[in-house]
């Protein structure tokens, strides 16, 4: 029986680069283990562990979280995946981040997902919601009936603080100001890999042929093996 290889990778893109969709694919594809910070962090904080509490008073206060606390909080998990491949989503964050990875594991592959601002600017600010029943809107895919009105009840839609123009350039900005570096410290390390394009859908096929020389496809797998 042949061992299939393992691979560490990262996976990086702003908010709105379609990051989710991409990893859900590939651990689709690639049976890898996918390790979010953002899901562990929830789910530190929900079962109130010193990290999870740790990690809460700092978000209480409006502030980041430092390095060392996210770095313990990502590396105490990767302990139990040794024996796995996996994609590590939303960290690392900082070149300090990244170096404390590198101290205790070498990455493979950096996966980029290179969107350009405007277009998800244009993504993220086309969302529109009615706040009684959650129904969204998108001006772009799913436009309501009539601009600004719910289809069902005729009530106003809204949009929430997260997805006004002046905000997602914020957080765009963010992401950029933080995240240029690591890209910098992965592309120095000639583990960068740049996907560039408009529409997930387009930039899809590309990481998956780039995996496949990587990973074999085990979704392919499922399919022929008897059931």
């Amino acid at each position: 029986m042949v061992v299939p290889p393992l691979l560490r990778a990262v996976i990086m893109g702003p908010p709105g680069s379609g990051k989710g969709t991409v990893s859900a694919r590939i651990i689709k594809h690639f049976g890898v283990k996918h390790l979010s910070s953002g899901d562990l962090l929830r789910d530190n904080m929900q079962k109130k562990t010193a990290v999870g509490i740790l990690a809460k008073s700092y978000i209480d206060q409006g502030q980041l979280i430092p390095d060392d606390i996210m770095t313990r909080l990502m590396l105490d998990e990767l302990k139990d995946l040794d024996q796995y491949s996996w994609l590590l989503d939303g960290f690392p964050r900082t070149v300090a981040q990244a170096e404390a990875l590198d101290k205790e594991c070498q990455i493979d592959t950096v996966i980029d997902l290179d969107v350009p601002f405007e277009t998800i600017k244009n993504r993220l600010t086309a969302r529109w919601i009615h706040p009684a029943s959650g129904r969204v809107y998108n001006l772009e895919f799913r436009p309501p009936k009539v601009q600004g009105i719910d289809d069902i009840t005729g009530e106003p839609l809204v949009q929430r603080d997260d997805d006004k123009p002046e905000t997602v350039t914020k957080r765009l900005q963010a992401y950029d100001a933080q995240t240029r570096p690591v890209l910098q410290y992965y592309r120095e390390k000639g583990l960068l890999k740049s996907f560039s394009g408009t529409e997930t859908n387009k930039i899809w096929p590309q990481i998956y042929a780039f995996l496949q020389t990587k990973l074999p496809d085990v979704s392919q797998e499922d399919a022929a093996s008897p059931r």
